[in-house]
């Protein structure tokens, strides 16, 4: 497992050079800031794994620095550290939720033996799913392999697409029931009137067209992790029978009067303020809190930019390999198009846009025309054959259009020369040769 940097937040200068070279000789990566206002601006681009924090600092202090990283980065461990004479405001830290405390002097030992306790790690993925190249998901990433370790109620929320299944199949994977089953269900996907019987199992008889007895969604999770995606779009009339199961941990099937003990880890998602939902009473408080025992929130892509090109080019493999095109690649000027656009529909839009790109690429590299994307810089910056396109094309130009177009431009974009142009491509100079006399042919027809 590979660890996080511990950020040291110290005002003495020697004393936070004695603690960053006690870390190193133990192994440890560490950053340091000299108080609570530098800390914060380090946490913005680096993901940390434990905060140790001096208690008494100037112009923010500990105590000030802690209700920061409580508010914008929770679950981040917290160890302060402080003086005897200031030991009950320690203590008062500590029932707001930090980690542990420390009192000065102490010895290099008692450090690393809290540091080795509570320091955040990052679990190397063993799959081709996970992109955490930005700090915040780097940080999102540490939290999850921390909270993996325990049985409690996770709470993913976060704008569609942005890959929430994936954070709760990463939770399974590192989990102790990494072995048992991960059942995934939607809950906006399934009509009210199935998705209590989906959930919960029915017996046979139970309601008409229920020839058999069928174990439920709860049941198979058994010795695993139970998945409800989009966990707002369930009725409230099931939302009361999915609290009573989740606080007693056994069901009855529909039409059954059997009760059926649990061993299931459960994982929720949303894409909606789910407070807000709360307070205009679509959804049941009491199972908000059931919940919200750990919460993660996923930030959409636009907000995580660095991880935009690892995951187009994960995606761009992907594809391409299906496609039969392994060596297909993505140009430069694609990958600025890629990195300037807005992505609303988050990673599921990005998908979409790759496998686009694969189908339209002419040559051995996709260029920024493949990816039909809007215009992210301006139209001044597109060649003149373009904007000559856009304005003569039908939104739904077919597939010979789009390919006339993309030869047009590449031809413009290396002056015309019609070897170069070939190479950009992928085809033979002969076949560029075919095409552009077929293109002049239609042209005259027309």
């Amino acid at each position: 497992m590979k660890f996080l940097p511990v950020l040291v937040v110290e005002d003495d200068a020697d004393l936070r050079e004695a603690i960053v070279d006690t870390l190193a000789l133990a192994g440890y990566e560490s950053i340091s800031a000299g108080d609570g206002g530098e800390a914060l601006e380090r946490l913005k681009k680096t993901p940390v794994g434990l905060i140790i924090s001096d208690a008494q600092m100037e112009p923010m202090d500990g105590y000030a620095l802690f209700a920061e990283v409580k508010r914008q980065y929770p679950g981040v461990p917290f160890i302060l550290m402080t003086a005897h004479g200031v030991i009950e405001r320690a203590i008062d830290l500590l029932r707001a939720g930090a980690t542990h405390y420390l009192l000065k002097p102490f010895e290099p030992p008692s450090l690393i033996a809290e540091v080795e306790k509570h320091l955040l790690g990052l679990p190397e993925p063993d799959g081709d799913e996970v992109v955490a190249e930005s700090p915040a998901m780097r940080q999102l990433f540490a939290l999850a392999g921390r909270v993996a370790q325990s049985d409690a109620t996770v709470l993913i929320s976060g704008p569609s697409g942005a890959g929430k299944e994936v954070l709760a199949r990463y939770i399974h994977r590192y989990s102790r029931r990494a072995a048992g089953p991960f059942v995934a269900v939607n809950c906006a996907a399934i009509p009210d009137s199935l998705l209590e019987s989906t959930l919960f199992g029915h017996e046979k008889g139970a309601f008409t067209g229920a020839s058999q007895a069928m174990a439920g969604k709860f049941e198979q999770a058994q010795g695993g992790s139970l998945l409800l995606d989009e966990i707002t779009e369930m009725p409230l009339a099931l939302q009361a029978k999915l609290l009573r199961v989740l606080q007693e941990r056994e069901l009855e099937r529909v039409g059954g009067a059997r009760t059926i003990r649990l061993d299931i880890r459960v994982l929720a998602t949303s894409n909606r303020d789910i407070q807000a939902e709360v307070d205009a009473g679509r959804f049941r408080e009491d199972l908000y809190f059931r919940l919200n025992v750990f919460p993660l929130a996923i930030p959409a892509l636009a907000a995580r930019r660095e991880d935009i090109l690892p995951l187009a080019r994960r995606v761009l493999k992907r594809y391409a390999e299906a496609a039969g095109r392994s060596a297909l690649t993505l140009s430069a000027d694609a990958e600025r198009h890629l990195t300037a656009y807005s992505w609303e529909g988050n990673i599921r839009e990005l998908e979409n846009v790759m496998q686009r790109a694969v189908i339209l690429a002419a040559g051995a590299e996709i260029l920024a025309a493949d990816l039909l994307l809007p215009d992210v810089f301006g139209a001044a910056e597109l060649p003149a054959r373009t904007l000559a396109a856009s304005c003569d094309e039908p939104p739904d130009a077919d597939m010979k259009t789009l390919e006339k177009r993309h030869i047009l431009e590449t031809l413009t974009t290396v002056g015309g020369v019609k070897k170069l142009a070939a190479e950009k491509l992928g085809i033979s100079e002969r076949t560029l040769r075919y095409k552009l006399q077929r293109y002049r042919d239609e042209d005259a027809d027309a």
